[in-house]
C-alpha cells in the first residue's frame, strides 16, 4: 500500500494514517476475541493483539516503554502489599512524566505526528487502579467506599492475567480504563456475563453498528470543520484586529471543532469494547430487559454540547477517566466525616493536567475547568434559593447555568489545544480573560451572598 499518498488525501501524516489504521483494526481484531476458547486463551490473545498492534502503530520500543509501569506495578503488589497501590500510583505517574517530558508529545500531536505516550496514559490508570484494588483487598469493609468494595481484589492477579488486562487491544490505545476485576469475570464468564443460570448472551452486533456510524459522522463532521478554525489563527495578526464578539465566537468554535476529533477516537473504542463482549453493563429493569453497553461509553455527546452545569462535563466527558480520577484521588483524598471541598477538586484537576502532560496550557486548562466548576455550583445553589412558585426565574438561571458552561467551557480549552503558555495567554487575553474573571467573581460571591435551598432537596447537589 501507498501510505504516503493515501496520508495526503485525507491530511494526516504516515505515522497518524499507520495508527488509525491499527486503531481501526482493533474492532475486527476483538470480535475474534469472542471466540477464543478458554480462560487461558483469552488471556494470551489480549496481551498478543494488543503487543503486536503497538508494534505495528509505534514500533517496537512502545511495548519497552509499556513494561516499565506494568513492571512497577506487579513488582509492589508481590512485595509490598500494605502500600502497593501508593508506590504504583507515585512511580507510575514519575515514569510517565518522564515519558512526556521526553517526547514533548503535545508538539508533535500538534504538528500531526504521533507515539504511543497517548497508550502509555491509559496503561499508568490501569496498573495503578489494579495495585490500589489489591491494596484494599486486606483492608476491612467497614470503612471502604461502595467503589471499593465493588472493585477490590482479594487475590493477586496471575502474570498472564495482568498482561492480558493491561495491553487488552480494544482498550488499550485510547481507552476506556475499566477494572481489573471486571476484566476477570469477563474473561471467566462470571458476574452478568454468566450464562449458565438460563442467562441469554446479550448480541453487540447492533451497539457496535451505532457506534461505528457515530465515529464515521464525527470525523466527518471534523474534516469538514478544521480547515475553517485553525488553531495556527490565535497568533495571526488578523485574529488581533477582530472584535471581541468574533474573537470569543472563534474561541467557542475552536473548541467545538477539536472535541470532534476526540468524539470520533472514543467511538471508535467503545465499538471495539463492545464487540467483545466486555463493554456489557447489564440488562435494563424494563418489563422486556435490553442490554446496556455503559462501560465502554466514554463520551455523551449531546451531554456535553448541551450540559445545563459545568458540574455535569466530568460525568460526560472522557466518562471513565473521570471516574478514574474520582474513584482513585478525589475520594481517597476525603477524610471519613467530612466533605470534599475546593482542595479536593482542584487536587484532582492538577493530577489529571499532569497526567495529560507537562505543558503550561494543560494546567491552566484544568486549573480553569476547578473554577468553572466551582463557579457553575454558585449558580446551581442560587438557583435552588428560588422558590418553586417562581418558575420563570429558575428557568432563567437555569439558562444562565448552560450560557456560563458553554462560553467558559470553550474559552478554557483553547489552553488545552495550543498547548503553549505564549499562545494560551494571547488568546486568553484577547478577551480581556472574561472567561477567568467570572468564575473567580461567582466565587467570591458565593461567600457574599450565600444561598439556602428554598425547601429540603429531594436529591443531592450537582
Amino acid at each position: 500500500m501507498d501510505m504516503s499518498s493515501m496520508a495526503a488525501s485525507i491530511g494526516v501524516s504516515v505515522a497518524v494514517l499507520r495508527f488509525l489504521l491499527c486503531f481501526v483494526a482493533t474492532i475486527p481484531v476483538s470480535f475474534a476475541c469472542r471466540i477464543v476458547p478458554s480462560r487461558l486463551g483469552k488471556h494470551l490473545y489480549a496481551a498478543a493483539s494488543g503487543a503486536f498492534l503497538s508494534y505495528l502503530s509505534f514500533g517496537f520500543s512502545s511495548n519497552l516503554h509499556f513494561l516499565v509501569p506494568m513492571t512497577i506495578g506487579y513488582a509492589s503488589m508481590a512485595i509490598y502489599r500494605p502500600k502497593c497501590g501508593i508506590i504504583t500510583f507515585f512511580l507510575g505517574f514519575g515514569y510517565l512524566i518522564g515519558c512526556h517530558v521526553f517526547y514533548m508529545s503535545g508538539d508533535a500531536w500538534k504538528e500531526g505526528g504521533i507515539d504511543s505516550t497517548g497508550a502509555l496514559m491509559v496503561l499508568t490508570l490501569k496498573v495503578i487502579s489494579c495495585a490500589m484494588n489489591y491494596n484494599d483487598g486486606m483492608l476491612k469493609e467497614e470503612g471502604l467506599r461502595e467503589a471499593q468494595k465493588k472493585n477490590r481484589l482479594i487475590q493477586m492477579p496471575s502474570l498472564i492475567e495482568y498482561f492480558g488486562y493491561c495491553l487488552c487491544c480494544g482498550s488499550h490505545f485510547a481507552g476506556p480504563v475499566y477494572e481489573m476485576k471486571d476484566y476477570l469475570e469477563w474473561t471467566e464468564g462470571k458476574g452478568i456475563w454468566d450464562t449458565s443460570e438460563k442467562r441469554k448472551r446479550p448480541s453487540p452486533y447492533g451497539a457496535t453498528i451505532r457506534a461505528i456510524l457515530q465515529a464515521a459522522i464525527c470525523m466527518a463532521l471534523y474534516l469538514y470543520l478544521v480547515p475553517q478554525y485553525p488553531l495556527t489563527r490565535f497568533t495571526e495578526p488578523v485574529y488581533q484586529e477582530w472584535g471581541f464578539l468574533r474573537k470569543f465566537s472563534y474561541q467557542y468554535m475552536a473548541g467545538f471543532t477539536a472535541r470532534w476529533k476526540y468524539y470520533f477516537i472514543w467511538s471508535i473504542s467503545e465499538a471495539s469494547i463492545i464487540i467483545s463482549g466486555l463493554g456489557f453493563s447489564g440488562w435494563t429493569d424494563d418489563a422486556s430487559p435490553k442490554p446496556k453497553w455503559d462501560r465502554a461509553k466514554n463520551v455523551d455527546i449531546l451531554g456535553v454540547e448541551l450540559a445545563k452545569s459545568a458540574v455535569q462535563i466530568p460525568l460526560v466527558w472522557n466518562i471513565q477517566v473521570s471516574t478514574w480520577l474520582r474513584h482513585y484521588v478525589y475520594e481517597r483524598l476525603v477524610q471519613n466525616g467530612k466533605k470534599a471541598g475546593f482542595f479536593q477538586l482542584l487536587a484532582t484537576q492538577t493530577v489529571s493536567a499532569v497526567w495529560h502532560g507537562l505543558y503550561p496550557g494543560y494546567m491552566m486548562f484544568f486549573v480553569q475547568s476547578a473554577l468553572m466548576i466551582a463557579g457553575s455550583r454558585v449558580i446551581y445553589r442560587w438557583q435552588q434559593a428560588i422558590s418553586p412558585k417562581m418558575a420563570m426565574l429558575r428557568n432563567i438561571m437555569v439558562f444562565i447555568n448552560f450560557l456560563y458552561t458553554v462560553l467558559v467551557l470553550n474559552y478554557s480549552a483553547v489552553g488545552f489545544m495550543v498547548l503553549s503558555l505564549h499562545e494560551t495567554l494571547t488568546a486568553y487575553g484577547s478577551v480581556y480573560y472574561i472567561g477567568t474573571i467570572i468564575p473567580v467573581v461567582l466565587i467570591l460571591l458565593g461567600y457574599v451572598v450565600p444561598a439556602k435551598p428554598s425547601r429540603p432537596k429531594p436529591r443531592k447537589e450537582e
